[in-house]
């Protein structure tokens, strides 16, 4: 056999390594250390090596061997843990480290690390930054120039009271203070007239005070600006002398409502300094762990592995054959070795010749509304990335269901820190209505409503002695009581007291939870708090708590919105959404929970999977009296795709862009629109949502054409790439390697031990019950276990309560079903 065809065979992966690259300069093939693929036998848990790879007289048989493709690796990051997810030889791979919230960049460098990719690298980053820095409020100074008269819109709001009854409620505070909001004397016509324009002395006199205040970004909002935005490139033009970031709104959001715009623009503003200074030393430092690996000579396929031995699992430990003295390396190429002082790139056009800067890894960001972008539109337009991680697992979930069957899907992502919800049917869709922190956010976003209710969701007693879960977190340090360092119990402490999470089996066996230092602090913790409450009354109280939560945010999002959650299926997936969905199914009537393939990661395989979308949209303010305007409607659009292929052209995206048109409608003199897809039954088709959503219809009143939103979308090379995964063999139905966590270099948490039994006391309604404990990776495929039951794996657990059955589907998703009454 050919050797080329002997690399290129089905199962085989990438080539051999001496088989990559262009020229005949490359390091040896022979023993080089390689990532082993940790898999399961009759034996247990065995790593495998590749095969060993042909000898130097093998280079003849190839004169112009191909470089290999990058590897995509997709990163989501956690409040506790950083979630790793990439193909490998055709599989898929997963790592989860502990997040380190003071710096999230040190978590993914840490994965980068243990990962040790070869070649060229693409990270796909889901991200919580901007998230965290709105809860937190640790943006930049940001000042606001907007028309005069106007200064106070962010203030002022829409006078909506958020709790009725409440006369001591706290307002939110805007994020620009009053002395650095400044005002304009122009003004622009709703038609898109120039009434007034900024004289230069004026806009002089506003440089100089901007100037004075000092400020680290500007937001610019002018008075319909998305009509006619001449005025607003004039401020902008004068405002570069102050070489700050400038977010303008007619290049953000091009759409009425001046207050849901302005604070849109404000949030850009505040956030985009902290966003490009995260990414620049997100890039750095990855730059800087592959040159140094490389520069140092170590192999770049070094990983580490954990082996399952008869006396449980052992440490990891590095593979590598690299120290045999038969084997003469030759020298890498100097541009591999050679550490650049570079700017930040993230405003910059990637280099045309990539093979030039191979040590530097491509990263792009997920966005709210559910595709991936270039950094560069990250760093200037970061408001769109503020439910980065969320999106990535509405995508992962809503493909999950598709792969069994399922178009009406529930998505329920408990994590760490919160809990995401979800409703997806048919299709994803995106709103512009969100709140984030309590402040609107009118970019396109997945509707996702979150809570603050996970894992990690500290337990206390109020003032009146009820007991409360949530929303405060005990984050990654110190984490919950069982990981060794916490010293308030958590929902995680809850499940693991009530058998519900099994001390050996948690992450795959790599850590092991402190069972009896969750039982001596929190019986401390009752003591302290003069509550009689058994440690098994507490627990389950505390579970109580948080499944009404989550059961309420659930509603939020189906009921209140006209969706019957019996008509679903409820995806449950983080780390701690199969702990909890079998008993919220239970609660809400939702027939079927799915639990996919790999849920601790579902978010980062989401963001593997996504495509690179754009949005793009503008307020129009049309009249349609009984017919569609439609030349006027493909002018506007045409004028938006091209604007839209001309932004990917400038990023280098491959691919032609498809594009999905919709229009938000309304009756004349509503307050708010419904999104429609633009179909030649428009009208009729905002009748029938209209009549769905709100209970009636006016057919024959007066309907308005108020916005054109257009999504622009290119398929990614890792959506092709999900083909792979329908070849594997039957009998890898529903498993997936990992490689270990980063428990390892946490000393005082991770202790490692035996497997538990195959049975344990379980606590379910009050009652302790004798319940199986399965390994998923035991599960047949098709065959129907009864409940009760726990399913562990490395990336979650699942609870199987009494009165349901699960099965693992040919997709490798776990379903549980109640039994038929």
């Amino acid at each position: 056999m050919d050797l080329f065809d002997w690399a290129q065979r089905p199962g085989r992966g990438r080539r051999p390594a001496h088989l990559r690259g262009d020229t005949l300069r490359q390091r040896s093939a022979g023993l080089q250390g390689k990532i082993y693929d940790v898999t399961k036998s009759e034996q247990g848990y065995v790593a495998r090596a590749p095969p060993p790879a042909p000898c130097r007289q093998c280079y003849s048989l190839v004169s112009m061997p191909r470089s290999p493709q990058p590897l995509h690796i997709a990163i989501d990051t956690g409040g506790t843990f950083t979630d790793c997810v990439w193909r490998d030889h055709g599989r898929l791979r997963m790592l989860k480290v502990f997040s380190t919230p003071a710096d999230p960049s040190q978590a993914i460098v840490d994965a980068l690390r243990k990962i040790a990719p070869e070649g060229d690298v693409i990270l796909l980053h889901g991200t919580t930054v901007g998230t965290n820095t709105l809860l937190e409020r640790k943006g930049a100074r940001t000042a606001l120039v907007t028309t005069k008269g106007f200064e106070d819109a962010i203030e002022i709001g829409r006078q909506a009271r958020p709790k009725l009854y409440d006369f001591f409620f706290d307002r939110i505070t805007p994020l620009v203070p009053k002395d650095l909001r400044f005002g304009v004397n122009e003004r622009t016509a709703s038609d898109g007239e120039i009434l007034i324009k900024p004289t230069p002395q004026e806009l002089c006199v506003l440089v100089e005070q901007l100037s004075a205040a000092n400020p680290q970004s500007v937001a610019i909002s002018l008075l319909f600006s998305f009509t006619n935005s001449k005025n607003e490139e004039a401020v902008a033009e004068a405002l570069k002398s102050l070489a700050v970031p400038l977010s303008i709104s007619h290049q953000i959001l091009p759409e009425f409502r001046e207050y849901e715009r302005t604070s849109t623009v404000v949030i850009n503003a505040y956030l985009q300094p902290v966003m490009q200074s995260y990414l620049e030393n997100l890039e750095a430092r990855s730059l800087a762990t592959n040159t140094s690996r490389v520069a140092a000579g170590a192999s770049p396929a070094q990983a580490s592995a954990t082996i399952l031995t008869e006396e449980g699992f052992g440490v990891a430990q590095n593979f590598s054959a690299a120290r045999s003295a038969n084997v003469e390396e030759p020298p890498f190429r100097a541009v591999r070795a050679t550490v650049e002082e570079r700017p930040f790139r993230a405003a910059k056009k990637p280099p045309k010749n990539r093979a030039l800067d191979p040590a530097s890894p491509r990263i792009f960001v997920m966005q709210s509304s559910g595709g991936i972008t270039a950094l560069s539109t990250a760093a200037r337009e970061p408001v769109r990335t503020v439910l980065s991680g969320p999106a990535g697992g509405v995508v992962g979930a809503a493909a999950t269901a598709r792969a069994s069957g399922f178009d009406r899907i529930i998505a329920f992502d408990m994590g760490g820190t919160s809990t995401d919800v979800s409703l997806v049917e048919g299709g994803i869709t995106t709103a512009t209505d969100a709140q984030i922190a309590g402040l609107p956010v009118s970019v396109p976003m997945l509707d996702i409503h979150t809570v603050g209710a996970g894992g990690g969701s500290l337990a206390r007693f109020d003032a009146a002695g009820v007991l409360r879960v949530g929303p405060e977190s005990a984050g990654a340090d110190p984490g919950p009581i069982c990981y060794g360092r916490g010293l308030q119990p958590t929902v995680t402490d809850a499940n693991l007291l009530l058998g519900r999470l099994q001390p050996t089996r948690f992450l795959g066996g790599d850590f092991t939870l402190d069972l009896d230092r969750t039982r001596r602090v929190t019986q401390e913790f009752l003591q302290q708090q003069g509550s009689r409450l058994t440690l098994d009354q507490f627990a389950a109280g505390v579970i109580r708590v948080v499944n009404a939560t989550m059961e309420k945010a659930i509603r939020v999002v189906s009921i209140e919105r006209g969706r019957d959650p019996r008509h679903f299926a409820l995806v449950a997936f983080g780390g701690a959404g199969g702990l909890h969905a079998c008993a919220l199914a239970e609660a809400l009537s939702i027939p079927h929970v799915i639990v996919p393939a790999f849920p601790g990661a579902l978010s980062a395989a989401g963001i593997l999977a996504s495509d690179v979308v754009k949005d793009y949209s503008r307020t129009v303010l049309w009249r349609a009296s009984g017919k569609v305007p439609t030349e006027q409607l493909n002018r506007e659009f045409a004028a938006l795709e091209k604007t839209a292929a001309k932004d990917f052209r400038e990023e280098h995206w491959q691919g032609s862009p498809r594009y999905q048109r919709s229009v938000d409608l309304r009756y004349r003199g509503q307050g708010y629109e419904l999104n429609i897809p633009l179909t030649k039954n428009l009208l009729r088709d905002f009748q029938q949502e209209h009549h769905r959503r709100y209970g009636y219809s006016h057919p024959n009143r007066e309907v308005e054409v108020v916005t054109l939103r257009l999504r622009a979308v290119v398929k990614s090379g890792t959506t092709r790439a999900e083909k792979m995964d329908h070849a594997r063999k039957k009998d890898d139905v529903g498993k997936t390697d990992h490689v270990g966590t980063g428990a390892f270099a946490r000393p005082g948490r991770a202790t490692l031990g035996r497997l538990s039994s195959l049975k344990a006391p379980v606590l379910f309604e009050g009652k302790k019950q004798e319940t199986k404990i399965y390994s998923r990776d035991t599960l047949q495929p098709g065959k129907h276990y009864p409940g009760p039951a726990i399913i562990t794996e490395y990336s979650a657990t699942t609870v199987i309560p009494p009165g349901r059955h699960f099965r693992i589907d040919r997709a490798g998703n776990l379903i549980a079903s109640a039994r038929p009454k």
